[in-house]
Formats: C-alpha cells, sequence, structure tokens
C-alpha cells in the first residue's frame, strides 16, 4: 500500500493542532498548508469536502537524501492530509518508502523508512 492512514474522533483542526506539535518533536516544520476547500472555491470549483494539505520538511534529512540523489527532491517537502470523509476525521500521507522506492537505492531506502517510521508515530500520536 502506497499510503499511511488514520481515523480520529478530532475536528480537522484539533488533528492539524495535535500532528504541529507531534512533528515538532521529530524536528519536523510545517512550510505550508493548503485548504484544498477553501481554494478551489476560490477558484469558482465546488468542492465540500474539508480537505487540508499540510507540506512537512526536517532540514537535515532533507539534506541528506538531497545530498544521496538530488532526484528526489521530486519527492520533498513531505506532505500530509488532513480530511473529513463521512463524517471522520482521517490523517494520511504517502508511504516515504514507497516513493523512494521508485529511485532503487538502498541508502536512500534506509533513510525513507526511518523518516516514514518517524512520521507515521507522529500521525498515531495524533489521534
Amino acid at each position: 500500500m502506497f499510503h499511511y492512514t488514520v481515523e480520529t474522533t478530532k475536528t480537522i483542526e484539533q488533528a492539524i493542532e495535535a500532528l504541529t506539535e507531534n512533528l515538532k518533536a521529530e524536528k519536523f516544520g510545517v512550510l505550508w498548508r493548503l485548504d484544498m476547500k477553501a481554494k478551489l472555491h476560490e477558484k469558482g470549483v465546488e468542492f465540500n469536502m474539508p480537505y487540508e494539505i499540510l507540506e512537512v520538511c526536517n532540514p537535515v534529512e532533507a539534506k541528506r537524501v538531497l545530498s544521496e540523489d538530488a532526484l528526489v527532491g521530486y519527492f520533498l517537502p513531505c506532505k500530509l492530509a488532513v480530511y473529513v470523509e463521512n463524517g471522520t476525521t482521517k490523517i494520511g500521507m504517502p508511504k516515504p518508502t514507497a516513493l523512494i522506492g521508485l529511485a532503487e537505492n538502498d541508502a536512500l531506502m534506509s533513510i525513507a523508512s526511518d523518516i516514514e517510521k518517524r512520521l507515521t508515530a507522529c500521525v498515531d500520536k495524533s489521534i
């Protein structure tokens, strides 16, 4: 499976707040937050699902993977989605190992595995 997704009883805002704090503990900062519902509405497209995308980065890890292979920048920064589907708040992300696996580099896979464990732990602590 290319993604890791969990459900929570928190509101979307509560989930994002918890996630942001848990990411800080792992030295990941939120670089950007996109409210898809609002952005699409701004463009004249109706989309009623609350859907937020967070782009996050740990600068030390970014340097490590980019130093190994500059093409990995195509996968950066890491994305996490927080959305409400059928009345349930979900938090999810594409697995870094699934993305980095495309580069076919064992050193990168080791780094991606570590990052995936840390991000997954942040998501789990946020539910």
